[in-house]
């Protein structure tokens, strides 16, 4: 089997068609969007009932994820604890709010999802669901 470098769009549209379908059970809106290692869009989607600014939050939580090789959480409890503006990275789409998770395959990130609209704990849970699809269809 050929190594993958990053996530394709096929990959892309199995991640948000689970965090869609767990969307449709929980009756929530939100916002899903899939990134390549470098935090590049792949796909997106905006379910009914999601807010305007989490489409933007959702990217930036998977290019975060993606750029970093950690869940975007992460990042914000580091910038907390050691008091480092998120702004030194140097690109204003790092965020520190939870929802961001790498997608890993055979060790190495080939991309990442985030999700936002819902509370902290669901975008996380949502994320990791994504993940766990990307990974289980190597």
């Amino acid at each position: 089997m050929p190594v993958r470098n990053e996530i394709g769009h096929r990959h892309a549209q199995l991640v948000i068609d689970a965090i869609r379908a767990e969307l449709e059970v929980q009756d929530g809106g939100a916002a899903i969007a899939v990134v390549d290692p470098h935090g590049e869009l792949v796909g997106l989607l905006r379910t009914d009932g999601c807010p305007l600014a989490s489409i933007n939050n959702a990217i930036h939580k998977a290019f975060t994820a993606a750029r970093e090789g950690v869940e975007s959480a992460a990042i914000g409890e580091k910038s907390r604890a050691e008091g480092f503006p998120i702004t030194n990275f140097g690109d204003l789409r790092y965020t520190g709010w939870g929802g961001g998770v790498p997608i890993v395959a055979d060790g190495v990130v080939i991309g990442a999802v985030g999700v936002s609209g819902l509370p902290e704990a669901q975008d996380i849970e949502l994320a990791r669901l994504g993940a766990a699809v990307a990974g289980a269809g190597e």
